[in-house]
């Protein structure tokens, strides 16, 4: 089923209640460019046998509701881009996603600016590599709980919290970052963040921690938390063209 509406721009109504997905392995880009959707209810799918979701509702633009409520993930392993540009959601219950066999989740729920709120508080991470841009452009969203992530291998973290302009609060991040090689501009744009614990971070010099905290209010940069020195480059803006 992998692309089977992609780019049908002008779809407004779709009714799938009849559709038979228990054989499915694939469903990437399956209703990308959906743009015109307002309603999506998947609620009679049968996801057990799915093993890639990646880009499967990307820049759904209008979709205001999309029922995932009997969505299986056990054997998905491909969340990247799930999201991308679903501008009109403001609220998303995933807390049921059994996510422990997931390797990438980047860009996973980029550029969702209206979202307000995100239940993610069943993600088992533990087999993540890629985490970049998960959260990006996440504008809305002020407050965030994802202290119980466990990151041990994850390698890429880059822009993963960049303009959460609105996020006020981040739990204490126990994450392991021992794997980590790239934490570009991480929290750039967070600029309602006032602290920041990241004692438990490991930052080496071979890290990549440019513009990390850019257009971060000084408030944070005074706050921070660290048991390593952060050097002026996670500190830098983004030269204006």
């Amino acid at each position: 089923m992998d692309n089977m509406f992609y780019g049908c721009s002008s779809l407004k109504e779709l009714n799938l209640s009849k559709f038979n997905t228990e054989s499915v392995v694939n469903m990437s880009n399956m209703f990308r460019g959906c743009s015109s959707l307002k309603e999506l209810d998947l609620s009679s799918f049968k996801t057990n046998n799915v093993t890639n979701m990646s880009f499967i509702f990307y820049r759904c633009l209008s979709a205001k509701n999309i029922n995932l409520s009997s969505f299986n993930t056990e054997k998905v392993t491909d969340m990247k881009c799930m999201f991308v540009g679903c501008y009109s959601l403001k609220e998303l219950n995933l807390s049921h996603f059994d996510t422990k066999n997931v390797t990438n989740m980047s860009s996973m729920f980029d550029g969702c600016s209206s979202l307000k709120e995100l239940n993610i508080e069943g993600f088992d991470i533990k087999n993540v590599i890629n985490m970049s841009s998960m959260f990006d452009g996440c504008s809305s969203l002020k407050e965030l709980n994802i202290s119980y992530f466990d990151t041990y291998k994850v390698e890429d973290m880059s822009f993963m919290f960049r303009n959460c302009s609105s996020l006020k609060e981040l739990k204490s991040l126990y994450f392991n970052t021992s794997a980590v090689k790239n934490m570009n501009s991480m929290f750039y744009g967070c600029s309602a963040l006032k602290e920041i614990d990241l004692s438990e971070f490991y930052i080496n010099q071979k890290n990549n921690i440019y513009y990390m905290f850019g257009k971060c209010s000084d408030e944070l940069k005074n706050k921070i938390k660290s048991k390593f020195i952060l050097n002026n480059d996670a500190f830098l803006n983004y030269k204006e063209k």
